[in-house]
């Protein structure tokens, strides 16, 4: 099985293309299956290639982080390889702060939500300083 030992890893960003392959060789040939360990492969996003050799998620995001593992088995017996996948992502908005007009001595309040991993720190200014 290549790749060779029982695990591997692999990083991937969010919103691009995941590809994890698993080649496997035996006589008769093995048939090769995909799992994703203690969930679901996504069902609108998942694609396999070159005869289930390659899983392919598309436009990936932090909730595919995960362990995939590809199991080869012919009638002879089995063989598995785990791929430990982690998404990364820039930080990206949750809820974008909108502008906010005020008359004196009105109260408001921004929002500011975003996410990515590494989490991402947020910081306040007000005219370049911060508050």
């Amino acid at each position: 099985l290549t790749p060779t030992g029982s695990t591997s890893t692999k990083v991937e960003l969010r919103g691009n293309v995941l590809l994890l392959e698993c080649i496997a060789a035996g006589l008769p040939t093995p048939v090769i299956r995909w799992i994703k360990e203690g969930g679901e492969l996504p069902a609108n996003r998942t694609f396999f290639e070159n005869f289930k050799k390659t899983l392919k998620i598309i436009d990936v995001s932090e909730a595919d982080s995960g362990n995939y593992k590809c199991i080869a088995r012919n009638a002879l017996g089995s063989v598995h390889h785990v791929i430990s996948v982690t998404v990364k992502a820039a930080p990206y908005w949750i809820t974008e702060p909108r502008n906010l007009v005020l008359s004196p001595g009105e109260d408001g309040t921004l929002i500011c939500r975003a996410n990515g991993n590494p989490k991402p720190s947020i910081s306040w200014l007000a005219n370049g300083v911060p508050i």
